[in-house]
């Protein structure tokens, strides 16, 4: 690496020269040479090993799909983090050894099961150069949206021809499509705008991914993970999604009365940056990731009110 001027985050590409000693050039035919000590597996032994030489397009998740292991399994197996990059010609252990070496370190838990692709979608065949937000873009969804409906991550790679399939226009599944329509609904009976309705499509994401939980951090429950010790009501109450919701537009329709404050009770809301009217309503520990559903949240409502 240092002969190369490379770090442990460089990618490489077959057919690039890498230097093995001061003064030499690799062949072209090695890029198995400049992979990290740190990222390569020691070479298992054994009748029990099994070992996959990845292929032009393999990902982790199809590696271990193919083989029956989990994609932890696969990561710790090779030394391997997942945002690791992995290239064609480079061989990774799928199986265990019969007798591996004992180690004190716990095992890596499973990874859980990627997210079924959204039912109905289109594909995309990734082009040279594209990234998941242009593609998001251009299909009109939500690059959150996309990288659910494939079973990636923030730290996935996409790659040309890949098949990526593209989700509905709302990016929702059922049970999201009816909560956020019941949302829409409440915020039309009460006469909110426009903008207070996004707001709370916006803030139920964030809280709940838009799921009537009937758990959260300490007593948070139901869409917007309202407290029963906070005077939001009773659990049965905070995990009724219709008066959950009319309690988060407050007004003077609001079923807590002046218990709670709703986003109609906060003076200059309208005025207020988008994530900081939820924020006054949510009063959360992370009150800036309202604002990076804005977009999103008026797609919403657009194609389901």
């Amino acid at each position: 690496m240092k002969l190369n001027g490379l770090s442990a985050g460089s990618i490489i590409h077959p057919g690039q020269k890498l230097a093995l000693s001061a003064g030499t050039t690799a062949p072209a035919s090695a890029p198995a040479a400049s992979k990290p000590a740190a990222s390569t597996p020691p070479a298992s032994t054994g009748s029990a090993s099994k070992t996959h030489t990845v292929a032009k397009g393999d990902t982790l998740w199809a590696i271990a799909n193919t083989h029956g292991v989990s994609v932890s399994t696969l990561l710790t197996l090779n030394g391997l983090k997942s945002s690791s990059i992995i290239y064609p010609g480079q061989k990774l252990s799928v199986k265990m050894a019969a007798a591996p070496a004992s180690s004190s370190a716990a095992p890596a838990p499973s990874a859980p099961a990627p997210k079924p692709a959204a039912p109905g979608g289109a594909s995309h065949t990734v082009a040279a150069g594209e990234t998941v937000w242009a593609i998001a873009q251009k299909h009109g969804t939500s690059v959150a949206a996309l990288l659910s409906a494939n079973g990636l991550g923030d730290a996935s790679i996409i790659y040309p021809g890949q098949k990526l399939t593209i989700p509905s226009a709302t990016g929702l599944d059922a049970e999201q499509t009816a909560n956020a329509q019941l949302i829409i609904k409440v915020g039309r009976d009460r006469g909110v705008p426009e903008r207070g309705i996004a707001i709370a499509l916006a803030t139920a994401m964030v809280e709940s991914g838009i799921r009537n939980l009937d758990y959260g951090d300490r007593d948070s429950q139901g869409l917007f993970q309202q407290r029963p010790s906070q005077g939001w009501g009773t659990v049965a109450q905070i995990t009724d999604p219709y008066r959950s919701t009319a309690t988060f537009y407050g007004g003077p329709q609001d079923p807590n009365g002046a218990t709670t404050r709703g986003l109609l009770d906060i003076a200059g809301w309208q005025s207020m940056a988008f994530t900081d009217a939820a924020q006054a309503v949510q009063i959360s520990a992370f009150p800036d990731r309202y604002g990076q559903w804005e977009t999103t949240a008026f797609g919403w409502l657009a194609a389901l009110g």
